[in-house]
Protein backbone atom coordinates (compact mmCIF):
# COMPACT_ATOMS: atom_id res chain seq x y z
CA UNK A 1 0.00 0.00 0.00
CA UNK A 2 1.20 3.33 -1.27
CA UNK A 3 1.18 6.26 1.64
CA UNK A 4 -1.20 8.84 0.81
CA UNK A 5 1.32 11.73 2.36
CA UNK A 6 4.51 10.43 0.88
CA UNK A 7 2.84 9.63 -2.26
CA UNK A 8 1.86 13.25 -2.09
CA UNK A 9 4.82 14.31 -1.78
CA UNK A 10 6.31 12.23 -5.12
CA UNK A 11 3.39 14.00 -7.06
CA UNK A 12 4.71 17.59 -5.73
CA UNK A 13 8.61 16.18 -6.46
CA UNK A 14 7.06 15.10 -10.32
CA UNK A 15 5.43 18.88 -10.96
CA UNK A 16 7.54 20.58 -13.84
CA UNK A 17 6.83 24.32 -13.36
CA UNK A 18 7.60 25.90 -17.51
CA UNK A 19 10.25 28.22 -16.74
CA UNK A 20 9.14 31.95 -17.72
CA UNK A 21 11.89 34.70 -18.32
CA UNK A 22 12.01 37.85 -16.78
CA UNK A 23 9.71 40.24 -17.07
CA UNK A 24 12.26 43.52 -16.07
CA UNK A 25 12.94 45.14 -19.24
CA UNK A 26 16.58 45.89 -17.04
CA UNK A 27 16.93 42.36 -17.31
CA UNK A 28 16.03 42.35 -21.14
CA UNK A 29 18.39 45.02 -21.57
CA UNK A 30 21.15 43.81 -19.88
CA UNK A 31 20.62 39.89 -21.41
CA UNK A 32 21.25 41.93 -24.82
CA UNK A 33 23.92 43.88 -23.75
CA UNK A 34 25.88 40.04 -22.61
CA UNK A 35 24.14 37.10 -24.61
CA UNK A 36 24.67 36.27 -28.18
CA UNK A 37 21.28 35.74 -30.72
CA UNK A 38 21.32 33.18 -33.32
CA UNK A 39 22.15 34.55 -36.62
CA UNK A 40 19.05 36.30 -38.45
CA UNK A 41 16.90 36.29 -35.45
CA UNK A 42 18.08 40.03 -34.23
CA UNK A 43 14.85 41.51 -35.75
CA UNK A 44 12.67 39.31 -33.88
CA UNK A 45 14.51 38.79 -30.64
CA UNK A 46 14.32 43.28 -30.43
CA UNK A 47 10.63 43.08 -31.14
CA UNK A 48 10.50 41.33 -27.67
CA UNK A 49 10.80 44.50 -26.39
CA UNK A 50 7.39 45.57 -26.99
CA UNK A 51 5.91 43.35 -24.13
CA UNK A 52 7.81 45.44 -21.72
CA UNK A 53 7.02 49.36 -23.19
CA UNK A 54 3.29 48.31 -23.62
CA UNK A 55 -0.02 51.86 -23.85
CA UNK A 56 -0.74 51.16 -20.31
CA UNK A 57 -2.81 54.42 -20.03
CA UNK A 58 -6.38 55.16 -21.39
CA UNK A 59 -7.66 58.45 -21.60
CA UNK A 60 -11.26 58.99 -22.82
CA UNK A 61 -13.62 61.94 -24.54
CA UNK A 62 -10.43 63.27 -25.42
CA UNK A 63 -11.15 67.40 -27.12
CA UNK A 64 -9.73 67.13 -30.55
CA UNK A 65 -9.82 69.80 -33.28
CA UNK A 66 -12.66 69.64 -35.95
CA UNK A 67 -11.90 66.63 -37.89
CA UNK A 68 -11.91 62.92 -39.26
CA UNK A 69 -9.04 61.17 -37.91
CA UNK A 70 -7.60 59.29 -40.44
CA UNK A 71 -4.19 57.20 -40.21
CA UNK A 72 -0.92 57.64 -39.46
CA UNK A 73 2.10 57.88 -42.52
CA UNK A 74 4.16 54.28 -42.31
CA UNK A 75 7.47 56.00 -41.41
CA UNK A 76 5.25 57.02 -38.39
CA UNK A 77 6.22 60.67 -38.73
CA UNK A 78 2.95 61.85 -40.27
CA UNK A 79 -0.67 61.62 -39.03
CA UNK A 80 -3.37 63.11 -41.40
CA UNK A 81 -7.23 63.85 -40.95
CA UNK A 82 -9.74 65.06 -42.77
CA UNK A 83 -12.00 68.38 -42.40
CA UNK A 84 -15.64 68.57 -41.15
CA UNK A 85 -16.49 69.44 -44.22
CA UNK A 86 -14.89 67.33 -46.18
CA UNK A 87 -12.73 69.49 -48.20
CA UNK A 88 -8.94 69.80 -46.51
CA UNK A 89 -6.32 67.27 -45.58
CA UNK A 90 -4.79 68.50 -42.29
CA UNK A 91 -1.53 67.28 -41.53
CA UNK A 92 -0.11 66.93 -38.30
CA UNK A 93 3.49 65.98 -37.15
CA UNK A 94 3.44 62.88 -34.53
CA UNK A 95 5.74 64.15 -31.66
CA UNK A 96 6.93 60.89 -29.81
CA UNK A 97 4.80 58.58 -27.59
CA UNK A 98 6.22 60.12 -24.37
CA UNK A 99 5.30 63.92 -25.35
CA UNK A 100 2.79 64.18 -22.42
CA UNK A 101 5.07 62.77 -20.18
CA UNK A 102 4.80 65.95 -17.87
CA UNK A 103 0.96 65.70 -17.97
CA UNK A 104 0.31 62.36 -16.57
CA UNK A 105 3.81 61.29 -14.61
CA UNK A 106 1.58 62.01 -11.46
CA UNK A 107 -1.48 59.79 -12.47
CA UNK A 108 -2.49 56.78 -10.79
CA UNK A 109 -4.33 54.20 -12.45
CA UNK A 110 -5.09 53.10 -16.20
CA UNK A 111 -8.08 54.88 -17.14
CA UNK A 112 -8.85 58.71 -17.27
CA UNK A 113 -11.29 60.02 -15.51
CA UNK A 114 -11.42 57.68 -13.31
CA UNK A 115 -12.46 57.59 -9.46
CA UNK A 116 -9.39 58.69 -7.41
CA UNK A 117 -6.77 58.92 -10.72
CA UNK A 118 -6.81 62.69 -10.47
CA UNK A 119 -9.33 65.94 -9.82
CA UNK A 120 -11.92 66.98 -12.23
CA UNK A 121 -9.55 70.39 -12.77
CA UNK A 122 -6.39 67.88 -13.67
CA UNK A 123 -8.62 65.71 -16.26
CA UNK A 124 -10.37 68.96 -17.58
CA UNK A 125 -6.56 69.39 -18.50
CA UNK A 126 -5.36 66.33 -19.48
CA UNK A 127 -8.36 65.88 -21.93
CA UNK A 128 -7.57 69.84 -23.32
CA UNK A 129 -3.72 69.67 -24.02
CA UNK A 130 -3.33 66.13 -24.60
CA UNK A 131 -4.07 65.95 -28.03
CA UNK A 132 -1.81 69.02 -28.83
CA UNK A 133 1.26 67.09 -27.17
CA UNK A 134 1.49 63.99 -29.20
CA UNK A 135 0.53 65.70 -32.49
CA UNK A 136 1.28 69.03 -33.72
CA UNK A 137 -0.81 70.15 -36.73
CA UNK A 138 1.82 71.23 -39.63
CA UNK A 139 -0.07 71.54 -42.90
CA UNK A 140 -4.38 72.46 -43.47
CA UNK A 141 -4.31 71.65 -47.22
CA UNK A 142 -7.16 72.95 -49.50
CA UNK A 143 -8.12 70.18 -51.70
CA UNK A 144 -11.45 70.39 -53.00
CA UNK A 145 -13.56 73.39 -54.07
CA UNK A 146 -17.64 73.43 -54.31
CA UNK A 147 -19.48 70.46 -53.97
CA UNK A 148 -16.87 67.97 -54.16
CA UNK A 149 -16.31 66.49 -51.38
CA UNK A 150 -13.44 64.36 -49.76
CA UNK A 151 -13.87 60.33 -49.27
CA UNK A 152 -13.00 59.87 -45.34
CA UNK A 153 -12.21 56.32 -45.59
CA UNK A 154 -9.77 56.41 -48.86
CA UNK A 155 -5.66 57.51 -48.38
CA UNK A 156 -2.78 55.49 -50.02
CA UNK A 157 0.65 56.46 -48.40
CA UNK A 158 3.97 56.16 -50.80
CA UNK A 159 6.42 53.55 -49.40
CA UNK A 160 8.58 56.41 -48.35
CA UNK A 161 5.97 58.23 -46.65
CA UNK A 162 6.52 61.52 -48.60
CA UNK A 163 3.50 61.52 -50.51
CA UNK A 164 -0.36 60.60 -49.74
CA UNK A 165 -3.25 59.83 -52.31
CA UNK A 166 -6.70 60.70 -51.62
CA UNK A 167 -9.86 60.92 -53.44
CA UNK A 168 -13.05 62.61 -53.70
CA UNK A 169 -16.37 62.48 -55.28
CA UNK A 170 -19.37 65.38 -57.07
CA UNK A 171 -22.61 63.80 -57.50
CA UNK A 172 -23.53 64.45 -60.97
CA UNK A 173 -27.00 66.31 -62.11
CA UNK A 174 -29.97 63.54 -62.33
CA UNK A 175 -30.15 64.83 -66.26
CA UNK A 176 -28.06 62.94 -67.80
CA UNK A 177 -29.66 61.02 -71.26
CA UNK A 178 -27.71 63.56 -73.40
CA UNK A 179 -24.93 62.06 -72.68
CA UNK A 180 -25.41 58.73 -73.42
CA UNK A 181 -21.93 57.76 -75.04
CA UNK A 182 -20.24 59.23 -71.84
CA UNK A 183 -21.89 56.83 -69.78
CA UNK A 184 -21.25 54.03 -71.82
CA UNK A 185 -17.97 54.27 -73.94
CA UNK A 186 -17.47 50.50 -74.63
CA UNK A 187 -19.42 47.22 -74.96
CA UNK A 188 -18.47 46.18 -70.99
CA UNK A 189 -19.78 49.39 -69.62
CA UNK A 190 -22.62 48.87 -67.06
CA UNK A 191 -26.06 50.33 -66.47
CA UNK A 192 -26.38 52.75 -63.81
CA UNK A 193 -29.20 52.38 -61.12
CA UNK A 194 -30.27 53.07 -57.79
CA UNK A 195 -27.38 51.42 -56.16
CA UNK A 196 -24.75 52.47 -59.06
CA UNK A 197 -25.21 56.07 -59.28
CA UNK A 198 -22.60 57.74 -61.52
CA UNK A 199 -20.09 60.04 -60.30
CA UNK A 200 -17.06 62.61 -60.91
CA UNK A 201 -14.35 61.67 -59.29
CA UNK A 202 -10.59 63.01 -58.59
CA UNK A 203 -7.71 62.11 -57.10
CA UNK A 204 -5.19 63.97 -55.21
CA UNK A 205 -1.26 63.72 -54.73
CA UNK A 206 -0.19 65.47 -51.73
CA UNK A 207 3.29 66.24 -50.48
CA UNK A 208 3.03 65.63 -46.28
CA UNK A 209 6.33 67.70 -46.26
CA UNK A 210 5.07 70.74 -48.18
CA UNK A 211 1.28 70.42 -47.83
CA UNK A 212 1.02 70.66 -51.66
CA UNK A 213 -1.17 69.40 -53.87
CA UNK A 214 1.61 68.07 -56.30
CA UNK A 215 -1.18 66.50 -58.96
CA UNK A 216 -4.86 65.83 -59.81
CA UNK A 217 -6.75 62.93 -62.07
CA UNK A 218 -10.03 63.46 -62.88
CA UNK A 219 -12.41 60.78 -63.99
CA UNK A 220 -15.49 61.82 -65.14
CA UNK A 221 -19.11 60.41 -64.86
CA UNK A 222 -17.12 57.18 -63.75
CA UNK A 223 -17.85 54.77 -60.53
CA UNK A 224 -14.70 54.09 -58.32
CA UNK A 225 -15.53 52.73 -54.96
CA UNK A 226 -12.89 55.15 -53.22
CA UNK A 227 -13.95 54.18 -49.14
CA UNK A 228 -11.34 51.86 -47.87
CA UNK A 229 -9.50 51.88 -50.91
CA UNK A 230 -11.40 49.04 -52.73
CA UNK A 231 -11.11 50.88 -56.13
CA UNK A 232 -7.35 51.59 -55.82
CA UNK A 233 -4.28 50.24 -55.30
CA UNK A 234 -0.48 51.10 -54.77
CA UNK A 235 2.55 48.92 -54.75
CA UNK A 236 5.87 50.19 -54.77
CA UNK A 237 5.38 53.19 -57.45
CA UNK A 238 2.33 51.72 -59.31
CA UNK A 239 -1.16 53.05 -58.68
CA UNK A 240 -3.90 50.73 -60.16
CA UNK A 241 -7.30 52.75 -60.56
CA UNK A 242 -10.44 50.05 -61.28
CA UNK A 243 -13.36 52.49 -63.01
CA UNK A 244 -16.22 50.00 -62.50
CA UNK A 245 -18.68 51.72 -64.89
CA UNK A 246 -16.16 51.71 -67.75
CA UNK A 247 -14.71 48.08 -66.70
CA UNK A 248 -11.28 49.81 -67.35
CA UNK A 249 -8.03 49.51 -65.65
CA UNK A 250 -6.40 52.99 -65.48
CA UNK A 251 -1.91 52.50 -64.44
CA UNK A 252 0.23 55.35 -63.25
CA UNK A 253 3.61 56.05 -62.35
CA UNK A 254 4.19 57.78 -59.19
CA UNK A 255 7.37 60.12 -60.20
CA UNK A 256 9.80 61.18 -57.21
CA UNK A 257 8.91 64.93 -57.87
CA UNK A 258 5.44 63.99 -57.06
CA UNK A 259 3.32 63.85 -60.30
CA UNK A 260 1.01 60.83 -61.51
CA UNK A 261 2.10 59.88 -64.92
CA UNK A 262 -0.24 57.39 -67.54
CA UNK A 263 1.63 54.14 -67.58
CA UNK A 264 -1.10 52.05 -69.59
CA UNK A 265 -4.92 51.63 -69.96
CA UNK A 266 -6.07 47.93 -69.78
CA UNK A 267 -9.63 47.12 -70.90
CA UNK A 268 -10.97 47.88 -74.55
CA UNK A 269 -6.87 47.24 -75.45
CA UNK A 270 -4.06 45.77 -73.29
CA UNK A 271 -0.93 47.51 -75.56
CA UNK A 272 -0.62 51.19 -75.99
CA UNK A 273 -0.78 50.86 -79.43
CA UNK A 274 -3.50 48.52 -79.86
CA UNK A 275 -6.07 51.19 -80.61
CA UNK A 276 -3.83 52.58 -83.66
CA UNK A 277 -3.27 49.45 -85.01
CA UNK A 278 -7.33 48.83 -85.15
CA UNK A 279 -8.32 51.92 -85.98
CA UNK A 280 -5.78 51.69 -89.35
CA UNK A 281 -7.08 48.04 -90.12
CA UNK A 282 -10.60 47.91 -89.22
CA UNK A 283 -13.21 48.35 -91.69
CA UNK A 284 -15.93 49.71 -89.44
CA UNK A 285 -17.06 53.43 -90.75
CA UNK A 286 -14.96 56.59 -88.93
CA UNK A 287 -18.15 57.19 -86.80
CA UNK A 288 -18.28 53.86 -85.46
CA UNK A 289 -15.17 53.68 -84.47
CA UNK A 290 -15.83 57.43 -82.35
CA UNK A 291 -18.45 54.98 -80.53
CA UNK A 292 -16.48 52.27 -78.87
CA UNK A 293 -19.92 51.06 -77.68
CA UNK A 294 -21.11 49.74 -80.83
CA UNK A 295 -18.05 47.73 -80.75
CA UNK A 296 -19.11 43.76 -82.61
CA UNK A 297 -15.59 42.77 -81.28
CA UNK A 298 -14.33 41.15 -77.46
CA UNK A 299 -12.79 43.44 -74.84
CA UNK A 300 -9.34 42.72 -74.98
CA UNK A 301 -8.80 41.62 -71.48
CA UNK A 302 -12.24 39.66 -71.66
CA UNK A 303 -10.44 38.24 -74.65
CA UNK A 304 -7.11 37.57 -72.80
CA UNK A 305 -9.42 35.15 -70.06
CA UNK A 306 -11.41 33.38 -73.06
CA UNK A 307 -8.15 32.29 -74.46
CA UNK A 308 -6.57 31.16 -71.45
CA UNK A 309 -9.85 29.24 -70.45
CA UNK A 310 -9.89 27.64 -74.59
CA UNK A 311 -5.90 26.86 -74.31
CA UNK A 312 -6.64 25.06 -70.78
CA UNK A 313 -9.63 22.71 -72.53
CA UNK A 314 -7.23 21.55 -75.32
CA UNK A 315 -4.75 20.47 -72.40
CA UNK A 316 -7.02 18.50 -70.43
CA UNK A 317 -7.35 20.93 -67.53
CA UNK A 318 -11.09 21.94 -68.05
CA UNK A 319 -13.87 18.79 -67.55
CA UNK A 320 -15.89 18.08 -71.07
CA UNK A 321 -12.55 20.05 -72.76
CA UNK A 322 -13.24 22.68 -75.62
CA UNK A 323 -17.54 21.97 -74.70
CA UNK A 324 -17.35 23.35 -71.00
CA UNK A 325 -15.90 26.99 -72.80
CA UNK A 326 -18.71 27.08 -75.45
CA UNK A 327 -21.26 25.93 -72.55
CA UNK A 328 -20.26 28.83 -70.56
CA UNK A 329 -19.33 31.76 -73.52
CA UNK A 330 -22.70 33.62 -72.94
CA UNK A 331 -21.83 33.40 -68.91
CA UNK A 332 -18.28 34.70 -69.76
CA UNK A 333 -19.31 37.56 -72.05
CA UNK A 334 -21.51 38.87 -69.25
CA UNK A 335 -18.45 38.57 -66.47
CA UNK A 336 -17.41 41.90 -64.89
CA UNK A 337 -14.88 43.54 -63.18
CA UNK A 338 -15.73 44.03 -59.65
CA UNK A 339 -12.41 44.16 -57.37
CA UNK A 340 -8.18 44.53 -58.13
CA UNK A 341 -5.23 44.18 -56.73
CA UNK A 342 -1.48 44.48 -57.08
CA UNK A 343 0.52 41.69 -56.36
CA UNK A 344 3.86 43.09 -57.62
CA UNK A 345 4.45 46.09 -59.94
CA UNK A 346 3.41 43.56 -63.12
CA UNK A 347 0.58 41.55 -61.90
CA UNK A 348 -2.90 42.38 -61.01
CA UNK A 349 -5.21 39.90 -59.39
CA UNK A 350 -8.46 40.69 -60.79
CA UNK A 351 -12.06 39.50 -59.70
CA UNK A 352 -15.03 39.21 -61.99
CA UNK A 353 -18.13 38.54 -61.35
CA UNK A 354 -21.77 38.81 -62.37
CA UNK A 355 -23.12 42.45 -63.68
CA UNK A 356 -26.37 41.81 -61.08
CA UNK A 357 -23.47 41.69 -58.26
CA UNK A 358 -21.33 44.01 -59.21
CA UNK A 359 -23.88 46.85 -59.88
CA UNK A 360 -25.45 45.26 -56.46
CA UNK A 361 -28.82 44.84 -57.81
CA UNK A 362 -28.44 41.28 -55.90
CA UNK A 363 -29.04 41.02 -52.80
CA UNK A 364 -26.47 37.90 -51.96
CA UNK A 365 -23.52 38.23 -53.47
CA UNK A 366 -21.13 35.81 -51.64
CA UNK A 367 -23.50 33.04 -53.23
CA UNK A 368 -22.94 33.60 -56.84
CA UNK A 369 -19.91 32.25 -58.67
CA UNK A 370 -16.88 34.52 -59.51
CA UNK A 371 -13.66 34.29 -61.01
CA UNK A 372 -10.17 34.96 -60.22
CA UNK A 373 -7.69 36.35 -62.58
CA UNK A 374 -3.90 36.70 -62.39
CA UNK A 375 -2.95 39.23 -65.46
CA UNK A 376 0.49 40.13 -66.41
CA UNK A 377 0.26 43.69 -67.61
CA UNK A 378 3.95 43.64 -69.17
CA UNK A 379 3.35 40.90 -71.24
CA UNK A 380 -0.47 41.26 -71.51
CA UNK A 381 -1.19 37.79 -70.88
CA UNK A 382 -3.56 36.10 -68.16
CA UNK A 383 -1.38 32.91 -66.26
CA UNK A 384 -4.35 31.69 -63.53
CA UNK A 385 -8.01 31.26 -63.26
CA UNK A 386 -9.45 30.19 -60.12
CA UNK A 387 -13.16 29.48 -59.82
CA UNK A 388 -14.50 31.22 -55.99
CA UNK A 389 -14.72 27.76 -54.30
CA UNK A 390 -11.22 26.72 -55.69
CA UNK A 391 -8.99 25.01 -53.27
CA UNK A 392 -5.84 25.81 -54.76
CA UNK A 393 -6.31 29.37 -54.36
CA UNK A 394 -7.51 28.99 -50.73
CA UNK A 395 -3.74 26.86 -50.48
CA UNK A 396 -1.90 30.00 -52.32
CA UNK A 397 -3.55 32.06 -49.80
CA UNK A 398 -3.52 30.41 -46.67
CA UNK A 399 0.28 30.11 -47.14
CA UNK A 400 1.62 33.43 -48.80
CA UNK A 401 -0.69 35.78 -47.22
CA UNK A 402 1.41 38.24 -46.62
CA UNK A 403 2.08 38.86 -50.10
CA UNK A 404 -1.20 39.61 -50.44
CA UNK A 405 -2.20 41.59 -47.79
CA UNK A 406 0.94 43.43 -46.75
CA UNK A 407 2.30 46.16 -49.72
CA UNK A 408 5.47 46.80 -47.53
CA UNK A 409 6.74 43.76 -47.63
CA UNK A 410 9.15 44.16 -50.04
CA UNK A 411 10.50 47.13 -47.63
CA UNK A 412 12.52 47.22 -44.14
CA UNK A 413 11.94 43.92 -42.04
CA UNK A 414 7.91 43.79 -41.06
CA UNK A 415 6.06 41.52 -38.89
CA UNK A 416 2.46 41.07 -40.28
CA UNK A 417 1.64 38.18 -38.60
CA UNK A 418 -0.52 36.63 -41.14
CA UNK A 419 -1.74 33.00 -41.33
CA UNK A 420 1.47 32.40 -43.47
CA UNK A 421 3.77 33.66 -40.86
CA UNK A 422 2.34 33.22 -37.54
CA UNK A 423 1.55 29.70 -36.29
CA UNK A 424 -1.17 31.79 -33.93
CA UNK A 425 -2.91 33.15 -36.83
CA UNK A 426 -3.30 30.27 -38.69
CA UNK A 427 -4.78 28.62 -35.64
CA UNK A 428 -7.57 31.32 -35.03
CA UNK A 429 -7.75 30.91 -39.27
CA UNK A 430 -8.22 27.14 -39.36
CA UNK A 431 -10.45 27.55 -36.15
CA UNK A 432 -12.75 29.59 -38.14
CA UNK A 433 -12.34 27.48 -41.29
CA UNK A 434 -13.77 25.01 -39.37
CA UNK A 435 -16.99 26.80 -37.98
CA UNK A 436 -17.57 27.48 -41.39
CA UNK A 437 -17.48 23.67 -42.39
CA UNK A 438 -19.49 22.02 -39.41
CA UNK A 439 -22.24 25.28 -39.59
CA UNK A 440 -25.95 24.51 -40.96
CA UNK A 441 -25.97 24.44 -44.27
CA UNK A 442 -21.97 24.34 -44.34
CA UNK A 443 -19.61 22.20 -46.02
CA UNK A 444 -15.95 22.19 -47.85
CA UNK A 445 -17.05 24.05 -50.64
CA UNK A 446 -19.17 26.87 -48.93
CA UNK A 447 -15.67 27.02 -46.55
CA UNK A 448 -13.37 27.89 -49.16
CA UNK A 449 -16.18 30.28 -50.74
CA UNK A 450 -16.65 32.46 -47.80
CA UNK A 451 -12.91 32.60 -47.07
CA UNK A 452 -12.03 33.53 -50.64
CA UNK A 453 -14.35 36.36 -50.42
CA UNK A 454 -11.65 38.62 -49.06
CA UNK A 455 -9.82 38.68 -52.02
CA UNK A 456 -8.46 40.81 -53.50
CA UNK A 457 -7.49 42.45 -50.59
CA UNK A 458 -8.01 46.24 -50.65
CA UNK A 459 -4.32 48.24 -50.60
CA UNK A 460 -2.87 49.39 -46.45
CA UNK A 461 -5.71 47.99 -44.75
CA UNK A 462 -3.88 45.32 -41.98
CA UNK A 463 -1.71 47.72 -39.58
CA UNK A 464 1.69 46.14 -38.37
CA UNK A 465 2.00 47.15 -35.01
CA UNK A 466 3.80 45.10 -32.83
CA UNK A 467 1.08 45.39 -30.35
CA UNK A 468 -1.14 43.35 -32.71
CA UNK A 469 1.73 40.61 -33.62
CA UNK A 470 0.30 37.14 -32.25
CA UNK A 471 3.29 35.81 -31.48
CA UNK A 472 3.86 38.77 -28.62
CA UNK A 473 0.68 39.22 -27.27
CA UNK A 474 -2.86 36.98 -27.36
CA UNK A 475 -5.90 38.83 -27.67
CA UNK A 476 -9.55 38.19 -28.82
CA UNK A 477 -10.02 39.34 -32.66
CA UNK A 478 -13.62 39.56 -32.14
CA UNK A 479 -13.11 43.18 -30.73
CA UNK A 480 -9.67 44.23 -32.46
CA UNK A 481 -7.99 42.91 -35.13
CA UNK A 482 -5.29 43.94 -37.81
CA UNK A 483 -7.83 44.60 -40.40
CA UNK A 484 -8.49 48.29 -40.00
CA UNK A 485 -12.48 48.70 -39.99
CA UNK A 486 -14.68 49.49 -37.74
CA UNK A 487 -16.03 46.79 -34.87
CA UNK A 488 -18.71 46.48 -32.40
CA UNK A 489 -17.10 48.21 -28.97
CA UNK A 490 -16.76 46.17 -26.03
CA UNK A 491 -18.91 46.94 -23.22
CA UNK A 492 -15.17 45.94 -20.55
CA UNK A 493 -11.68 46.82 -21.55
CA UNK A 494 -9.78 44.79 -24.29
CA UNK A 495 -7.15 42.54 -22.36
CA UNK A 496 -3.24 42.02 -23.94
CA UNK A 497 -1.88 38.98 -22.53
CA UNK A 498 2.00 37.98 -23.32
CA UNK A 499 2.16 34.85 -25.34
CA UNK A 500 4.95 33.64 -23.56
CA UNK A 501 3.47 33.71 -19.56
CA UNK A 502 0.28 34.36 -20.56
CA UNK A 503 0.18 37.07 -17.74
CA UNK A 504 -2.00 40.15 -18.52
CA UNK A 505 -0.06 42.72 -19.66
CA UNK A 506 -2.27 45.90 -20.82
CA UNK A 507 -5.71 47.11 -21.62
CA UNK A 508 -7.20 48.75 -23.83
CA UNK A 509 -10.16 50.93 -22.60
CA UNK A 510 -13.18 52.39 -24.82
CA UNK A 511 -15.07 53.95 -22.00
CA UNK A 512 -18.35 52.77 -20.86
CA UNK A 513 -21.99 52.78 -22.68
CA UNK A 514 -23.20 56.10 -21.35
CA UNK A 515 -26.89 55.88 -21.91
CA UNK A 516 -29.64 53.26 -23.05
CA UNK A 517 -28.78 53.09 -27.07
CA UNK A 518 -32.14 52.18 -29.60
CA UNK A 519 -32.19 48.35 -30.42
CA UNK A 520 -30.86 50.13 -34.63
CA UNK A 521 -27.74 51.79 -33.10
CA UNK A 522 -24.56 50.36 -32.95
CA UNK A 523 -21.30 51.14 -30.52
CA UNK A 524 -18.53 51.12 -33.39
CA UNK A 525 -15.08 51.83 -32.59
CA UNK A 526 -11.68 51.57 -35.47
CA UNK A 527 -8.42 51.69 -33.75
CA UNK A 528 -5.87 54.02 -35.62
CA UNK A 529 -2.38 52.46 -34.56
CA UNK A 530 0.84 53.59 -34.47
CA UNK A 531 3.13 51.42 -37.02
CA UNK A 532 5.80 51.11 -33.99
CA UNK A 533 5.65 53.34 -30.74
CA UNK A 534 2.96 52.60 -28.06
CA UNK A 535 0.94 54.65 -28.86
CA UNK A 536 -2.96 54.62 -30.71
CA UNK A 537 -6.03 56.18 -31.04
CA UNK A 538 -9.67 54.85 -30.91
CA UNK A 539 -12.33 56.41 -32.65
CA UNK A 540 -15.82 55.67 -31.31
CA UNK A 541 -19.03 56.37 -32.88
CA UNK A 542 -22.51 55.85 -31.54
CA UNK A 543 -25.39 57.18 -33.34
CA UNK A 544 -24.37 60.81 -34.38
CA UNK A 545 -21.71 61.11 -31.52
CA UNK A 546 -18.17 60.68 -32.02
CA UNK A 547 -15.75 60.44 -29.56
CA UNK A 548 -11.91 59.95 -29.47
CA UNK A 549 -9.68 58.23 -26.72
CA UNK A 550 -5.98 57.75 -26.81
CA UNK A 551 -3.90 55.11 -25.46
CA UNK A 552 -0.37 56.00 -24.22
CA UNK A 553 2.09 54.58 -22.13
CA UNK A 554 2.26 55.99 -18.98
CA UNK A 555 6.04 55.45 -17.15
CA UNK A 556 5.77 53.57 -13.82
CA UNK A 557 6.52 55.84 -10.94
Amino acid sequence: MIDGQSGGLEADAGLQWRPFKSQNIVHDLRRREISHDIRGTYFNRARCFYQQLVPNLSILNVEKPPCYLRKFSPDGKFFIAISYDQTSIEIFDFLGSEAAGDLTKRIKGDVIPNEGSCTSKQVAQIKMKIFSKFLQRKHVVRVTFGEEVLNRECSLFTDDGRYVIVGSSHQLNEDVASRYYDIYRNIESLTPNSKLVLEDYTLFLIDLKTGVVCDRKQFKMDKIYLSHNQGLCLYGSVLAVLSVQQQTIHVFKVSPQGTLIQARTIGRFCYDDDEFFYSQTSQVPMRQLNRPYTDKTINSLKHRLIVYLYRAALNGHLENGTRAVHWAMEDLLALRLSKLQLLDESHLLLKYAMEEVVTFRNGQPNNTPSLFVVYNMDTTEVIGVYEHTSPELLEIMENFHDHFRNSWLHLQPQFPSSPSSSIHARRIQQMFKTTLIVAKNGGQREAISRMLTQLPISAQSYSCSPYLDHALFSYDDKWISQLERPKTCSDHPIRFFTRDTGMLRFCIDTGPVERQLAPTHRRLVAFLFHPFEPFMISVQRTATDYKVNFHIRKIPT
